[in-house]
């Protein structure tokens, strides 16, 4: 008796095994034909929406393109999309939720290097790429985070590269001993960062900097800052304000200089087209005829880009608000952040068919090659 229950026990449990394995057959079958979730992880609220909205515009529009001509590796892309609230704690919950929660295989975000940086424990943690649009400080390298923003060595020096060589032609100003620079930005990593780095480099070429102010995201007081800069009056004023402060900060620099002949060259890091267009015309008041003429920004992408290739993604960028009823529609415009956003989802698609996998490593150890 005792044996012929132990044959019915082991009949009984590779029958089991039997049925689990066909479960999770059919398991993988279903995986293989269920969409492949991608977080997207921007400020849609707050100080940075200004900023960042677009980028989850622009990524979308990649999702959507990569979908019509057929997915990857048969299967759909669904996008979740999160607000971080322009908050780097709402930033790291959210990427828990993503990655924890909705199961997604990568996020593309972030904007502000204190949100990026929030997020860094999160995907390293859980081995989740980042994929991240913006220009930032440098002095970071994960195996987790994919940079497609420009590096300082791509933006900040070749700016004041080329503000002193300006102030030569402009000005007349032959010794860059004699030039006068002012630092503006917001109170974060990145803008603290950009000015130490702006610092060494004016050092190295005996330039001088007369005043370093910060004022906290999102904060609309730059009156005081504006009356040190008149006080100064700097030749270059280096502005890394970041999102909707920088109406503010034009404004009280409008107040104070009224035309071409008196005004600084101002020379932004953090702001392009679509801040621009966002801001309105409000910030269009604050900047006289004159005072515009003198308004500067890096970066490594401009709408402007005279391509077939960039004319065709700037007409489908414009099509694809105006289809989904975005504000601003057709009218709407590209940027760099914009662009680096949209094509890094290519890439990463790119990346999925090369390694034939979703499995971040994988995707990883192609992706340099790219």
């Amino acid at each position: 008796m005792v044996a012929n229950r132990s044959i019915t026990v082991w009949i009984l449990l590779l029958f089991i095994s039997v049925v689990v394995r066909q479960i999770s057959a059919s398991d993988d079958v279903t995986d293989d034909s269920s969409p492949i979730r991608v977080g997207i992880l921007h400020s849609r609220t707050g100080t940075m929406q200004i900023s960042e909205e677009s980028l989850v515009h622009a990524a979308l529009l990649a999702i959507e393109e990569i979908n019509s001509s057929g997915g990857l590796l048969g299967r759909q892309l669904l996008p979740i999309v999160k607000d971080g609230e322009s908050d780097p704690e709402i930033f790291k919950q959210r990427a828990i939720q993503l990655i924890e929660n909705d199961g997604v295989c990568t996020i593309f975000g972030c904007w502000t290097s204190d949100c990026r940086k929030a997020v860094l424990p999160i995907i390293e943690s859980r081995q989740r790429l980042l994929w991240y649009p913006v220009q930032y400080e440098g002095g970071e390298s994960s195996d987790w985070v994919i940079y497609t923003g420009a590096a300082p060595n791509q933006q900040i020096i070749p700016a004041m590269q080329w503000c002193l060589e300006h102030i030569k032609v402009d000005q007349g100003i032959i010794d860059p001993r004699d030039v006068k620079v002012f630092l503006v930005g917001s109170d974060y990593l990145f803008p603290i960062e950009a000015n130490r780095i702006t610092k060494a480099f004016l050092k190295e070429r005996g330039a001088n900097v007369v005043g370093e102010e910060y004022r906290p995201r999102g904060d609309m007081r730059f009156e005081e800052i504006a009356q040190k800069i008149k006080h100064e009056q700097p030749h270059v004023i280096l502005n890394t304000v970041n999102g909707d402060s920088n109406i503010a900060f034009f404004e009280a620099l409008g107040g104070i200089y009224n035309s071409e002949n008196s005004s600084p060259l101002v020379m932004s890091l953090s702001i392009a087209e679509d801040e621009i267009r966002s801001m309105g015309t409000r910030f269009r008041r604050s900047i006289s005829s004159n005072f515009h003429l003198r308004h500067y920004c890096t970066w490594n992408y401009f709408q402007s880009l005279d391509t077939p290739e960039n004319r065709e993604f700037v007409k489908r960028f414009k099509s694809y608000c105006e289809k989904h009823k975005l504000p601003g529609g057709f009218s709407r415009v590209t940027d760099d952040p914009i662009e680096a956003s949209y094509f890094q989802v290519h890439l990463f698609a790119k990346a999925v068919k090369k390694a034939k996998s979703t499995d971040s490593k994988a995707i990883r150890d192609v992706v340099r090659g790219l």
